[in-house]
């Protein structure tokens, strides 16, 4: 039996009861595009391909290949993309026709990249269903005014619709990890939810704001924004970072001050 491999941040999914509800929240069908990222031994793969009868995978770790191929002989065609996911040009490995479902078990090291990495493609997918660890679901999931409610909250809710499905205690895994998990749905937003002229200025104001999440937007912003571009945007310049909604600071991003060269 192939161990884990700390160095990719494996955690093999072996509850029944878990995996079954993972499969039913993506409910795949014949037909449908669907990519796997981090297969492992295919605990997820086989019920998945058995579904949909056709089914891709993205697995950087050679040596659980094997396995997983074995694991699901018989269920359906099952594609396999030896690779780093970081490196996988997602648009051409869509390469036209129907947008893809993209699903898996991510490993925590890489996570909020691979997210970005993944939205960057959003043109091309249909929605993603991951499990995380659980306090990074409820970061990307919050509403303005808790502690949870960040950078990673607003750079999402630009992009996508983000949903919590439900929580996995640790023994679903082997070997557990330190931390709870937690199954998330993002969808790709058909339109944007707020004007958003520049994703670059808003970025930056964002991460300026919750750098200094103690301090007011007043000080937090210093050199971005100065009354005139608060009032402009209706926004109190003594309110702080995580009681603003992402609309708000797509609003003040806009202003002439932040969107200068200078920004």
């Amino acid at each position: 039996m192939n161990r884990s491999r700390k160095r990719f941040g494996q955690h093999f999914l072996h509850d029944p009861g878990v995996i079954s509800r993972i499969v039913a929240a993506i409910d795949p069908k014949p037909g449908e595009r669907i990519v796997e990222i981090g297969p492992g031994r295919g605990a997820l793969t086989r019920p998945l391909l058995e579904r949909c009868k056709r089914l891709e995978v993205i697995e950087i770790d050679r040596d659980v290949i094997p396995v997983l191929r074995h694991h699901c002989a018989g269920a359906g065609e099952l594609i396999v993309h030896e690779a780093d996911v970081l490196a996988v040009d997602m648009v051409k490995l869509h390469g036209g026709g129907p947008p893809m479902r993209i699903c898996g078990n991510l490993p925590y090291n890489i996570s909020t990249p691979l997210l970005f990495h993944l939205l960057e493609s959003r043109a091309v997918i249909a929605d993603m269903h991951f499990m995380l660890q659980k306090e990074v679901v409820e970061r990307m999931a919050a509403k303005p005014g808790g502690k949870e409610y960040g950078r990673l909250t607003v750079m999402l809710a630009a992009v996508c619709q983000v949903e919590s499905l439900f929580r996995v205690g640790r023994g679903a895994f082997n070997p557990p990890p330190g931390v709870d998990s937690a199954v998330v749905r993002l969808t790709p937003h058909a339109r944007a939810p707020f004007p958003l002229p520049d994703r670059a200025r808003f970025a930056r104001v964002v991460g300026a704001a919750f750098s200094m999440r103690r301090k007011t937007l007043r000080n937090s912003l210093r050199g971005l924004a100065g009354p005139a571009e608060f009032e402009a945007a209706g926004i109190e310049p003594g309110r702080r970072p995580e009681t603003l909604s992402p609309a708000e600071f797509a609003k003040l991003a806009a202003q002439p001050a932040v969107a200068a060269d200078s920004l």
